[in-house]
């Protein structure tokens, strides 16, 4: 198992890396999305709460509000 980690491109460990990247917490924290651009923070919210408004309606009365 260690020969084969010496076989992995160097970009490969930092696919899922959130280094460099800003938190935007959104639906109360229970979501957080991680964004390269902090300009961009807006139009994220804005683009999950028009998502958030589009998705069938559950049985859970917490996600009524």
């Amino acid at each position: 198992m260690a020969l084969i980690r010496f076989n992995l491109p160097d970009e490969k460990p930092l696919m899922g890396s959130i280094s460099d990247k800003y938190p935007v917490v959104l639906n109360d924290g229970r979501t957080v999305v991680f964004i390269s651009d902090k300009s961009k923070e807006a139009e994220i919210r804005q683009k999950y709460e028009s998502l958030k408004d589009k998705k069938f309606p559950t049985r859970c009365p917490k996600h009524y509000r």
